[in-house]
């Protein structure tokens, strides 16, 4: 009987463990690249995205006495705890909790940037960032425009959680960047972790446009750098060169492997934190004030063969499809973070493109009217000359985001590999 037992208790540990193994895998599709190169001199703390977005609010509200931050649960640090402790450090009136209303948080939110303040507005989820579209982009994109010079709302930096997280759905999983990206008067900025989240975000607060800031979710706890601790800016009109990285873990999931995880996510979801997946992932982190620029791309990898071409999460799933490339077929991919949508760097891009004669695109987000289309009509116009292949685009699909069905969905990097090596094959 104990022999039974024992068998059975082996039986059920082993169990649990793939379990929770197989849960933790389901809320990545992506192995984490820490930045290497350290933006600015001084002292740097290991931050994770969460952390570094904290750190930038904390810096701003402590500099500027004008510096107000709202949205739904902020007083309490919000669902992903960005605005942890600032309420308590500030005080009630100027980090505080909204109705349930995002048209209101925006309209509020361009009133004080327009009376002078520093508004920085929360969204949730920015699935929920429709019904403050409006506002967004009829009233903050033109406000300089429509009273020729004489008030603007720069101020208003609205920040929003994005992108897929591993068990979002349909409602909690959505990357709306190219919908805001038709605004002209907006400023659109996402950044890939920790570092970029802090310069680019106190880049977004000081800029005399409006901005919307779109963090991945995913990328929050799931990765952490050391980080400058002083304030630091970066020259505006520079792209940059970091050193290569290389990634913590490797896995590879065949196709049964995901559908079962697909279909068991609704239950393993809610059983465990899905993004302590990369938790060891780590980046040091200026610890002061820094800044990065609005508008320029940063070259991640050097290569002649593709230019490699995302934002957010997904330059994390092109650096490995780099690393593939590399490994696999002999070539080596040059790697860019677009970092920001509106305005983006279009010289970087086609020097590279210029470079190398074949580009690759991949975001999240759907195929049709994407982002990716802007910036493969643009490299077609100013590339064509150049080019030895059609510019590919690897994206999300044009159908809502599913639930059981995301690693489907998502532009993956055997999705990405393949498209490669037929841009290599052309």
């Amino acid at each position: 009987m104990s022999g039974v037992i024992t068998k059975n208790t082996i039986f059920l540990t082993n169990l649990i463990k793939h379990v929770n193994s197989y849960s933790k895998r389901l809320s990545s599709h992506f192995n984490y690249y820490p930045d290497n190169q350290k933006p600015v001199d001084g002292e740097y703390t290991k931050m994770n995205m969460m952390q570094a977005i904290n750190n930038a609010m904390d810096i701003t509200l402590k500099t500027d006495p004008t510096a107000v931050l709202f949205g739904e649960d902020v007083a309490f640090g919000g669902v992903f705890r960005c605005a942890l402790g600032l309420q308590e450090k500030y005080g009630r009136d100027r980090v505080f909790n909204t109705p349930l209303c995002e048209q209101g948080i925006a309209g509020f939110g361009i009133g004080l940037a327009t009376a002078g303040a520093t508004a920085i507005a929360e969204i949730q989820f920015a699935d929920y960032i429709f019904p403050a579209f409006d506002q967004i982009v009829n009233e903050a994109a033109k406000a300089r425009f429509r009273s020729g010079g004489h008030f603007e709302c720069g101020g208003l930096t609205v920040r929003a959680p994005c992108s897929a997280v591993g068990h979002g759905g349909l409602y909690h999983s959505q990357s709306p960047e190219a919908f805001f990206a038709h605004a002209p008067g907006l400023k659109v900025v996402i950044p890939r972790g920790p570092i970029t989240a802090k310069g680019l975000l106190l880049s977004c607060i000081r800029e005399r446009d409006p901005c919307v800031f779109l963090e991945p979710k995913i990328l929050y706890r799931s990765a952490a750098e050391e980080v400058p601790v002083d304030e630091y800016t970066l020259p505006l009109g520079k792209a940059q060169v970091l050193r290569e990285g290389t990634p913590s873990y490797t896995w590879v999931l065949n196709l049964i492997k995901r559908l079962f995880y697909g279909v068991t996510q609704t239950t393993a979801a809610h059983r465990c934190k899905p993004t302590i997946l990369c938790r060891s992932a780590a980046e040091e982190v200026p610890v002061d004030e820094y800044t990065l620029p609005l508008g320029k791309a940063q070259v991640l990898r050097e290569g002649d063969a593709v230019t490699l071409i995302g934002w957010g999460t997904q330059l994390h799933v092109l650096l490995e499809v780099a690393d593939l490339a590399d490994q696999k077929l002999g070539v080596k991919c040059e790697v860019i973070d677009l970092m920001s949508i509106l305005p983006w760097d279009e010289e970087t891009v086609c020097n590279s493109v210029k470079k190398t004669g074949r580009c690759l695109i991949s975001h999240e987000a759907p195929l049709t009217a994407g982002f990716g289309a802007e910036l493969a009509a643009t490299i077609q116009e100013e590339c064509f000359l150049h080019l030895e292949a059609p510019i590919a685009r690897v994206t999300g699909w044009d159908a809502p985001f599913p639930h059981v069905f995301e690693p489907f969905y998502l532009p993956t990097k055997w999705r990405c590999y393949h498209a490669l090596t037929q841009l290599l094959d052309y």
